[in-house]
């Protein structure tokens, strides 16, 4: 099957890519690591229903297990940290405004699912990594959160391709999404990803683990390391989570060591993703 040409095409006219919301905008613009910031990333939350839903549901999953229910966002926040809150909110904003056209087979609650899965596993792994190695927590979370945000592109820009995709990556469950991809599409959702990143003028890093986070080893992956192999490594160490994204799960040593992780603590690690990885599962918004 030869894939069909429409997509670069498409995408050489960036003006059929949303632009980024303008809350997105001011979110980024903020410097959280003083009260002031602080206080105007709440008050954009609040002005926002769907992310201030958002925010406090999550505050309320056994992720987190207060043994209280919260209901306003400040203590919503302290629960959570304000840089994860701020890039909790900055992901959702984004991956939300990419509105779609019609109803299609892409879940956007099972990706977001996915996502956030994927976002604590890297936190996770950066916990087991030397502290001068590991990206910072805003880091982590944001490309964590927007490293599959090219499955949302395609479902913008061609509705009926994209549920030819998810309809074979349903029927195919052993087969690498890679490998789907290739045959069905003339860009993957990795290069998706990354097209919409650069349009929104996100940092390489980031724009990095949205285009290599199933090829960490390409040599054009270094400015975006070491998310760029986190992001690899927690997609293998997830259980089937949401999206139907077969990838390969064996994880050789050299990929523990490369992060300046002990290979020994792989089955704790295995373990702390399962567990968060069922929680993520378990959540309703």
């Amino acid at each position: 099957m030869n894939p069909p040409k429409n997509l670069r095409q498409t995408l050489n006219k960036l003006d059929c890519l949303p632009a980024i919301p303008s809350i997105a905008q001011k979110i980024l613009s903020l410097k959280i690591a003083t009260d002031a910031g602080e206080r105007a990333l709440l008050e954009l939350i609040k002005n926002d229903p769907p992310i201030l839903s958002k925010i406090v549901g999550l505050s309320n999953s056994p992720l987190f297990g207060t043994g209280r229910k919260i209901l306003m966002l400040k203590d919503a926040a302290t629960l959570l940290g304000s840089k994860r809150v701020k890039m909790i909110a900055l992901s959702f904003a984004m991956m939300s405004f990419i509105s779609r056209k019609s109803e299609t087979l892409l879940n956007i609650d099972f990706l977001w699912k996915h996502s956030l899965a994927v976002a604590m596993t890297m936190d996770t792994l950066a916990r087991f990594m030397p502290n001068d190695r590991s990206p910072s927590e805003e880091e982590i979370y944001l490309a964590g959160l927007l490293h599959d945000i090219g499955f949302l592109v395609l479902d913008y820009i061609d509705a009926q391709l994209s549920n030819q995709l998810h309809t074979r990556l349903a029927a195919e469950p052993g087969c690498p999404v890679e490998e789907i991809e290739a045959e069905m599409l003339e860009m993957n959702h990795s290069e998706l990803g990354a097209e919409l990143g650069r349009h929104w003028n996100l940092p390489e890093p980031i724009i990095a683990v949205m285009r290599y986070h199933h090829n960490p080893n390409d040599e054009r992956a270094a400015v975006g390391q070491p998310l760029v192999a986190m992001a690899n490594l927690a997609e293998k160490l997830l259980p089937t989570l949401g999206i139907a994204e077969s990838v390969q799960t064996y994880i050789a040593a050299e990929e523990w060591l490369a992060l300046g992780i002990d290979p020994l603590k792989g089955d704790e690690i295995r373990a702390k993703v399962q567990e968060h990885a069922k929680q993520v599962a378990a959540m309703n918004f």
